[in-house]
């Protein structure tokens, strides 16, 4: 059950190979018809050789990014997942930044992001992400985004991996989440490595560091499941649940991602 108690989420070397082109990282915005008929954009940051893994990155809060460009927005800039695309595509990883899909431009919350129709549209983004490079695809969340990121490790195709930021554990009563959702993300479906990164000083009370230890539990049949405290970093200057402040990794952006990378590129299938 949904409770304040306790977690339920709710519940190598880069490869250089020699046909991919050698030219400076580029970010392009990107919109496909995914198999339910609707449009799903997203910024796609390619770095300048071929990368080792794929990754497709959700933002927090309701996901409504707005995304007019490859670097431009109505919302979500100052998210951890979204500043940092740049660094990943850096550590040779191509970064997809989703936004909602056609059919959700409002946003989206916990039941639509545990959804088979939102599962169904990040299969889609990876089997593009696999026609740019065939490499492993990961899916990695931050906040309100681990709900998609987990979801889609359950139910999508060609996913190799999963990263949960600053993971979503204790649910606030007004969301009224559907009976059927109160349970959460079945942890327990997730097959693939899982890595948990979250902040010791998270002020965030839907995301506390002290509830890492028992998501990892729950990941009984995850191919490896680690946990990883961060701390330190820059005084927030945004809300305990926004983006800048330890609940997004203020000032240690970089540290983070090198994090995420480190653990991607040591469990590559």
């Amino acid at each position: 059950m949904w409770s304040t108690a306790g977690p339920a989420l709710i519940s190598g070397a880069l490869l250089a190979a020699a046909t991919w082109p050698v030219h400076a990282a580029s970010a392009d915005l990107v919109s496909i018809q995914t198999p339910r008929g609707v449009q799903q954009a997203f910024i796609l940051v390619t770095p300048p050789q071929k990368p080792v893994a794929s990754v497709i990155l959700f933002a927090g809060g309701d996901g409504a990014l707005g995304l007019t460009g490859a670097s431009s927005m109505q919302w979500g800039a100052a998210n951890f997942l979204v500043r940092t695309r740049h660094m990943f595509a850096a550590r040779g990883l191509m970064a997809a930044v989703v936004d909602t899909p056609s059919d959700h431009k409002d946003g989206m919350n916990a039941v639509f992001r545990m959804s088979s129709a939102h599962a169904r549209d990040i299969e889609a983004v990876a089997v593009h992400l696999k026609k740019q490079a065939d490499v492993p695809v990961w899916l990695i969340g931050t906040s309100m985004g681990t709900f998609s990121a987990a979801g889609g490790a359950i139910g999508a195709k060609n996913v190799s991996g999963l990263v949960l930021t600053s993971t979503i554990t204790r649910a606030d009563p007004g969301w009224k989440i559907a009976r059927s959702h109160r349970d959460g993300v079945a942890l327990p479906q997730i097959l693939v490595p899982v890595l948990i990164v979250s902040h010791s000083k998270d002020g965030c009370k839907f995301t506390p560091a002290a509830d890492a230890s028992k998501l990892k539990d729950r990941l009984t049949k995850a191919g490896k499941a680690e946990v990883e405290l961060l701390d330190g970093g820059s005084a927030a200057v945004s809300d305990p649940c926004e983006g800048k402040s330890q609940h997004g990794f203020f000032g240690i952006e970089a540290r983070a991602v090198d994090t995420i990378a480190r653990f991607i590129k040591a469990n590559l299938q």
